[in-house]
Parts: C-alpha cells; sequence; structure tokens
C-alpha cells in the first residue's frame, strides 16, 4: 500500500503545480488558487503514511515529492523551449499554463520543503505520546500547524512587495481557513484509510505467516 500512497502523493503534487493558475471564488469571501483543493489531501496522506509506517516512510515520501517537483520544473521548462512545429498553434497559452514566475516556483518549494517536514514532525511527536489513540488530533493538529507555515511561506514570497500587506494578509487568513475547515472534513476519510490499510497488512501477514 505505501506504493500506492507514495504514487498518489507524488501525482497529486505534479496535478496542483499544474492547475495552480485557476483561481476560483468562494462567493465574495475568498479567491483562492484552484491548487489548494488538491493540497488538501495530500498532508493527510502523509498522516498517514506516518500513521501506519512510521516517521522515516513519511520523511522518504516528502523527499520523494521534492525531487520529482524539481524534476517536473526541469522538463516542463525544457518542453516550453523546444521549437513548436507549425500545425502547433497554443504555444503562447501552453506557456501560460505550465510557466510559472520564478518566486511563484521558489514559493512553492519553500513552503513544501517546510511544511512537509513540519507534518512529519508533529504527527509524529503526538503519534509517540498517545500511540493508536486520538487519531483524530494528531491529523489535525499536524495538518493545521504545517497549512500555516506553508501558506503564510508561499503568499509571502510569492507575493511580498507586489500588494498592499493588508491584501497580503488577507490573502494568508482566507486561504488557511479554507484549508482549516477541509482538514476537519475530510478527518473521516483518514480514519478510512488507516483502518483499511491495517486490515489490509494485517491479512497480508497473516498469509505470510500461514504459508511459512
Amino acid at each position: 500500500m505505501i506504493l500506492y500512497l507514495n504514487g498518489i502523493y507524488v501525482g497529486l503534487l505534479i496535478l496542483a503545480n499544474i492547475v495552480a493558475v485557476k483561481l476560483f471564488s468562494i462567493g465574495n469571501l475568498a479567491i483562492l488558487p484552484a491548487a489548494v483543493v488538491i493540497f488538501i489531501f495530500t498532508y493527510p496522506i502523509i498522516d498517514i503514511i506516518v500513521e501506519v509506517y512510521g516517521k522515516k516512510e513519511g520523511q522518504r515520501t516528502v523527499k520523494a515529492g521534492l525531487i520529482t517537483q524539481v524534476l517536473a520544473i526541469i522538463f516542463i521548462i525544457i518542453t516550453i523551449n523546444l521549437p513548436a512545429a507549425p500545425v502547433f498553434t497554443e504555444q503562447a497559452s501552453f506557456e501560460m499554463i505550465l510557466s510559472g514566475s520564478f518566486r511563484v516556483i521558489l514559493a512553492s518549494l519553500v513552503s513544501y520543503a517546510i511544511s512537509q517536514t513540519i507534518v512529519v514532525y508533529v504527527f509524529n511527536h503526538l503519534k509517540m505520546r498517545h500511540g493508536r489513540k486520538k487519531l483524530w488530533l494528531r491529523n489535525n493538529v499536524a495538518v493545521m500547524v504545517s497549512q500555516l507555515a506553508d501558506t503564510t511561506i508561499f503568499i509571502t514570497i510569492a507575493f511580498y512587495g507586489t500588494m498592499p500587506l493588508s491584501v497580503l494578509g488577507g490573502l494568508i487568513v482566507s486561504q488557511y481557513a479554507f484549508k482549516f475547515i477541509a482538514s476537519i472534513c475530510i478527518t473521516p476519510l483518514v480514519y478510512l484509510v488507516v483502518n483499511f490499510i491495517r486490515r489490509q497488512e494485517s491479512v497480508m501477514a497473516e498469509q505470510t505467516q500461514n504459508a511459512s
């Protein structure tokens, strides 16, 4: 199952970077990048991995995600700069969708590295304290703390100096509020996946024992 979780996690990261150029609004309350809809699922995946497989596996997944994002950026730059065929008339649109500014790319990588390290550390620390109990607590605390770091770091690096501080603060608050609420709503899914994996691991261990 760890391979499936890693594959889903890395895939979601790359997808989030692609769809991040689209903005959507929640009435008159907030304007958010579409990537936040995807990112709210990446943090629980890390929590699930640490819960079931331990801190080291969580750290490996975070490193794999960082390496994959760097490789994705490199290959996107390469494909953008390939000479367009005469029949390909959407080069401008292709570049607009796939290329972000250097500041946005830097902000994404820095906020990712820091926030994902935080989520692994906080979740594992609470797990060592509570054992298998209070999964809901460590899931939400770890995600909320790491998301606060992620949102603040990303928006500050990407947009500081391009807009008034009040607007910058508003972006941070609105995005974090959305992630905060989403994290609470997704907690039952974390329980569902963790219980499913533990049952599967138990069945596989029993089959292996019987076979030997």
